[in-house]
């Protein structure tokens, strides 16, 4: 059993649980006044994710709505009437568009007629989907092939991404939520603190006065939230923009009452930012120590993920391996080469970061130059070891 307080909050691994035990799927708990804490299944080895449900004068604001699936039609209904006992929804906040945050939020705003709130970047990401019934792109293909996958894999991926349970119900308006916003949910003033690399622009809600923060999927307190790099931006570079979150974080108070989207609410906030940091810390020097040859993006795969059980896993497993692969890039310590069909990744001339900003590298939102590739593009020129392969 794992250790009690003198409150009898439960404390593992640095972290302070002030309920040993989470709510059944499908029901409710208050964790502070007028603050629900539902925790709605999901189906997927993760099997739930936490939404909280706001009093707000004579009705409720929800924050996160589950998957697109009947179950959370289900269980909703149940909140409706044993929770809700008749008083109207009167808004919809999403922290981001993922589809267990995002995936039924159009079907509550058309059947109460209220608005959603979410940032701009999340709301656009929502309309950033694969056709339903059509064969993979191009480009698609490309992206998976230069990991080091086949295009019959690649096709198996896209297949899953094409699974319903991934459509968000789309809606046609929404209310713009910014860094620094004051929204007034009942007697509290919660403000909007924008999170970046596990999303586009993800939105968190702390209230001041109560020490509260909603975090979403920003801080998770036993497993770490997913920073991938896609077929849709395969240059990007989202670890970066993670780390600096982290740090903007880091400026509200370590004593705030964590809700997370997943698992169950804790205290010690900076303990575990300092987790989520040294994890990916971590994972950035196992990578880099695996590049002494070259490696494709599936062989580094297996290095930072040896336990997958699914395509599933294989989809998150490769974003996060790029991911790391693109920060190393960018900080000069990893190159890319073009070998056959597929890159290859190899340590570079350097062999100290030059840490110009919060997780290492150029300031967020720095200046980089783009170059567009040719029919000989140069970031992706052949390598002395193919050369000598050939000869």
């Amino acid at each position: 059993m794992d250790e009690l307080d003198a409150n009898g909050h439960e404390l593992y691994a640095g972290l302070r649980y002030p309920w040993p035990q989470a709510p059944d799927s499908g029901q409710v708990r208050e964790v502070a006044a007028g603050v629900w804490w539902l925790r709605m299944p999901l189906p997927f080895r993760l099997d739930h994710i936490n939404l909280y449900l706001l009093r707000h004068d004579e009705g409720w604001v929800v924050v996160d709505t589950g998957m697109n699936t009947d179950q959370t039609r289900e269980v909703w209904e149940q909140v409706f009437e044993r929770l809700f006992g008749g008083q109207p929804l009167l808004a919809v906040i999403c922290t981001h568009y993922h589809s267990d945050h995002s995936g039924v939020a159009g079907w509550l705003a058309e059947r109460f007629r209220c608005p959603v709130y979410m940032t701009a970047a999340e709301y656009r990401s929502l309309y950033v989907a694969v056709p339903e019934a059509s064969p993979a792109g191009w480009d698609f293909v490309d992206f998976y092939r230069k990991a080091g996958f086949t295009e019959e894999h690649a096709g198996e991926l896209y297949r899953l991404i094409q699974n319903g349970h991934f459509r968000p119900l789309h809606f046609n308006s929404f209310r713009r939520l910014r860094e620094g916003d004051r929204l007034r949910i009942g007697a509290r003033h919660w403000q909007v603190v924008i999170g970046r690399g596990h999303s586009p622009e993800h939105a968190c809600l702390y209230a001041e006065d109560e020490g509260l923060l909603i975090a979403g999927d920003q801080v998770l307190p036993r497993i770490t939230s997913t920073v991938g790099v896609h077929a849709t931006e395969p240059e990007a570079d989202p670890l970066r923009d993670w780390l600096t979150s982290l740090e903007h974080l880091r400026q509200l108070p370590d004593s705030v009452l964590v809700l997370p989207a997943h698992e169950r609410p804790f205290f010690n906030l900076h303990a575990r930012l300092d987790q989520l940091q040294a994890h990916h810390q971590a994972h950035l020097a196992l990578l880099l120590a695996s590049c002494d040859e070259p490696r494709s993006a599936l062989e580094l795969m297996a290095v930072l993920f040896p336990t997958l059980s699914g395509r599933f896993d294989e989809l998150m497993a490769l974003g996060e391996t790029l991911a790391h692969a693109n920060y190393l890039m960018a900080e000069g310590l990893l190159v890319r080469e073009h070998h056959q069909t597929h890159y290859r990744y190899r340590r570079g001339p350097r062999t100290q970061p030059a840490v110009a900003a919060p997780g290492g590298g150029q300031a967020l939102g720095s200046a980089t130059t783009l170059n567009i590739p040719g029919s000989q593009p140069v970031a992706l020129q052949e390598s002395q070891c193919d050369r000598q392969e050939q000869q």
